[in-house]
């Protein structure tokens, strides 16, 4: 825990917090990842456990809620973009037998940065996925996992996407939160359990490692456990 916190020190600082070789080499990185709040204030709400929860009842009201439930939950859980969330094929997630799939390879044309990547499935994940494939079977397994109730569409767009948790979290007064904020909730709340850096910058894909530390918040919990260390 305490090489994590050392991690998200240099990467914010800019500097190596033993030595005073490189200094100079991080300012122009340092300054455009510490330039005051305005880079802060753009950047999406992280939403806390109660908050997923708030919105997981209310989409439990409305229609096509296993697909929203599920579509949500994706998007937590992995942290994926809602690009790559909207361009998610059936069989890209489900098997031959009808079984959710361990890992899903995100082909280059459906990532930022056109680089493939793999996207990893936890149990939890995998039961949510499964409540809803066992529900939606396409006719077509090259179809989107996640369709749209619109007739002439296959699935979302990531614009359509997007607006649709636009309107849902403003719904649920969820205000400052937007399609971004699943993905920035995710690498909070396993950096929150010592994950290392390099591990969340894999998982979201991410080409710069300090890109992905502006995606992890310092929470109270992070705080309270760092002083205990001295």
């Amino acid at each position: 825990m305490l090489e994590y916190i050392r991690e998200i020190v240099e990467l914010y600082s800019g500097k190596k917090l033993v030595g005073k070789t490189n200094i100079r080499k991080y300012t122009k990185n340092n300054e455009s990842i510490s330039n005051g709040e305005k880079i802060m204030s753009k950047q999406a709400r992280t939403l806390n456990s109660n908050e997923i929860r708030k919105v997981l009842d209310y989409v439990a009201t409305r229609k096509h809620s296993e697909r929203n439930r599920a579509m949500l939950l994706m998007m937590y859980r992995t942290g994926i973009r809602v690009g790559e969330c909207s361009s998610l094929r059936y069989k890209d997630v489900v098997d031959e037998d009808g079984n959710v799939r361990n890992e899903i390879f995100l082909r280059a044309e459906q990532c930022k940065g056109n680089v493939a990547r793999t996207v990893f499935i936890s149990e939890k994940l995998k039961k949510e996925l499964q409540r809803y494939v066992n529900v939606y079977i396409p006719k077509d397994r090259n179809l989107k996992l996640f369709y749209s109730q619109k007739r002439a569409s296959n699935g979302f767009s990531p614009n359509s996407l997007a607006q649709y948790f636009h309107y849902l979290y403003n719904r649920v007064g969820l205000v400052g939160a937007s399609s971004h904020s699943t993905r920035r909730t995710f690498a909070t709340a396993i950096s929150e359990q010592g994950v290392s850096i390099r591990v969340i910058q894999k998982l979201l894909g991410h080409a710069n490692i300090q890109t992905t530390a502006r995606y992890c918040e310092a929470t109270d919990n992070m705080l309270r456990r760092a002083v205990e260390l001295v």
